[in-house]
Formats: C-alpha cells, sequence, structure tokens
C-alpha cells in the first residue's frame, strides 16, 4: 500500500511540474500579426518551424505591445527547420508579428511559475549566476 501512495505522490508532483499552462497556441503558414494575448511574468513563446523546402523556409518573430503597437524586439529569426524556448520576464497584453516564408509554424504562449523559470534559463546563464568569477 505504501508502494502505490508513493507512485501515485510521485506521479502527481510529475504532472503538476511539468504543466505550464498554454495561454494561446497560434497555427500557420503566411505572414501575420496573432491575436492579443495576456501574460504575467515569467513566460514562454514555444516555438515550431517546418516546410517541405529545407533551403528556402524562413521565419521572424517579433514582439509587440498591443495597446500600443511598439516593437518590443525581436523574438525569432531562422531560416532553418526545428524548435525551441523563448523566456520571457516581463507581464502585459502583447501580439506577434510572424513574418513566414514557405514555412508551417505553429506558437504556443505558455504561462509558467515563478519557480520553475530556472528550468528554462540557459545552461550558460546559469553558469554565470553561480561561478562568481566570471
Amino acid at each position: 500500500m505504501k508502494k502505490i501512495i508513493l507512485i501515485i505522490s510521485l506521479l502527481l508532483t510529475v504532472l503538476v511540474s511539468n504543466a505550464a499552462d498554454i495561454v494561446k497556441e497560434f497555427r500557420g503558414s503566411d505572414s501575420t500579426t496573432t491575436a492579443v494575448f495576456t501574460v504575467e511574468s515569467p513566460w514562454l513563446l514555444d516555438w515550431r518551424l517546418d516546410g517541405d523546402y529545407d533551403a528556402l523556409i524562413a521565419l521572424d518573430i517579433a514582439l509587440i505591445e498591443a495597446s500600443t503597437g511598439r516593437h518590443v524586439g525581436r523574438v525569432l529569426h531562422t531560416k532553418h527547420k526545428g524548435n525551441g524556448l523563448k523566456l520571457f520576464d516581463h507581464a502585459g497584453r502583447y501580439q506577434l508579428r510572424v513574418s513566414s516564408t514557405l514555412a508551417r509554424w505553429t506558437l504556443k504562449v505558455k504561462q509558467i511559475q515563478p519557480e520553475e523559470k530556472e528550468l528554462y534559463m540557459p545552461k550558460e546563464s546559469q553558469l554565470k549566476k553561480d561561478t562568481p568569477f566570471r
């Protein structure tokens, strides 16, 4: 009985710790500006890029402040199939301006908890933080 309770506890812990709430999901193959989404800090952009022509695809994503239309910054620029995560530390109402060439893309805006932030920081940043001599 103790083993069953332990296994259930571990499963629940894993499920809760890996549960990032999806705020919005966008899919497409054209250039567009997404609908407005609201996030708290920290949050993630989970992106995936695919296409039929390896040498010709491109994806460029910019973060736009929804209320003013102000360009906050470039989030991603790639000419290769793949996927990745981008961590953000600022809450707000945003849109994504997507420029796509011969590509299929999926973007998921995910809300994470502050204590999960360390899991998504690049290892290099963690090294600089942990090493006082750098």
